[in-house]
């Protein structure tokens, strides 16, 4: 790509209330609230909300937005596929990494290329595709987990915890909250990889979002409601059982004896977290990039510019500097810390 001079992203993207805008395609990505066309990184209701005009995504971004706001979630909609010209940009959709369809997406014009990643992860997730790095002079990231002290283990040894505690207290359910969206399915593969073939109980917020992953092929196994009686509940032993954290707060949770309550995030590598929640078992399970992923992914890409869109800045604000890099934290409100 080109040497640029920080003027001449302009024409690529502006930073304004709805979101980032891109003048040359008439178009916003990820905007907070409707615009006449959007362009949507992944299915997370911080990134994709109904009421557009018109919206491109990947055909499994736009299936879970029906999913989760109707089947008229926007006035039209059209599947990212290729490069599509947009006015005099052309754009294109490459895997993110963090949940299914959720992708980054390129604008390009005049051989000027940036890059929106959206929500993204490095860590391979057997429940989504893999990210993509692209090459480009602009890259936008996400500053979730921007700080030294968030370096992620590995999740195959977060399973691990979860198996040894369930064969250490099989008379116990395991009640464990995951974000519907991503974070649930990634668990559930978990532990199928680890070798766990038992039916895994769902709380009925997960079941279609569950579905639709089975219906593109991802491997859930067998899936069981978790929406039993309290007797059934009562002798509910030896057994994993994913909800949604809202569930947590609910009369629902009552129904089970003495379990196991454990909550799959990134954020539980904070102890302070993991106690405010009650949490017996907190699982440092993340779909975002950790700090050396993050750090890593910039110098890789090795853009001329990169932009901080939503999470910790001041950090990676001072990182750019030390390293050199040029950097603009865009402050963006609207993008929520999901409970990831």
């Amino acid at each position: 790509m080109v040497a640029l001079m920080p003027e001449d992203f302009t024409d690529l993207l502006i930073p304004r209330p709805e979101g980032l805008f891109c003048a040359a395609g008439g178009f916003f990505i990820d905007p907070v609230r409707p615009v006449e066309r959007a362009l949507i990184t992944h299915g997370h209701s911080d990134h994709a909300r109904s009421g557009h005009g018109a919206v491109l995504a990947s055909r499994q971004t736009l299936d879970i937005m029906a999913i989760r706001y109707g089947a008229d979630f926007a006035g039209s909609t059209q599947v990212a596929e290729g490069v599509m010209r947009l006015g005099e940009a052309e754009v294109s959709f490459h895997p993110a990494g963090h949940v299914l369809g959720s992708c980054q997406v390129a604008v390009t014009k005049g051989g000027v290329r940036a890059v929106v990643s959206g929500d993204y992860s490095r860590v391979a997730n057997p429940a989504c595709a893999p990210f993509e790095p692209v090459s480009c002079d602009l890259f936008v990231t996400e500053a979730t987990f921007a700080l030294p002290v968030f370096t992620h283990p590995d999740p195959a040894s977060e399973i691990a915890k979860l198996l040894a505690s369930m064969a250490a207290q099989p008379e116990r359910a395991h009640l464990i909250g995951a974000y519907a969206l991503g974070k649930a399915q990634r668990v559930i593969m978990l532990l199928r990889q680890a070798g766990y073939d038992a039916p895994i109980y769902i709380h009925g917020a997960l079941q279609r979002l569950c579905e639709y992953h089975l219906e593109q092929g991802i491997p859930l196994g067998e899936l069981r409601p978790a929406t039993m009686d309290k007797a059934e509940a009562k002798g509910l032993r030896e057994a994993v059982v994913i909800a949604p954290p809202s569930a947590f707060a609910s009369p629902w949770v009552q129904r089970f004896v003495d379990p196991v309550i454990g909550f799959a995030s990134g954020w539980m590598q904070i102890r302070g977290r993991a106690r405010q929640r009650g949490v017996e078992l907190p699982l440092i399970l993340s779909d975002h990039v950790d700090w050396p992923d993050l750090t890593g992914t910039l110098r890789e890409l090795n853009p001329e510019e990169f932009w901080i869109t939503h999470g910790r800045d001041d950090a990676l604000m001072r990182w750019a500097e030390l390293e050199q890099r040029r950097a603009r934290p865009l402050h963006l409100v609207g993008y929520e810390e999901e409970a990831e």
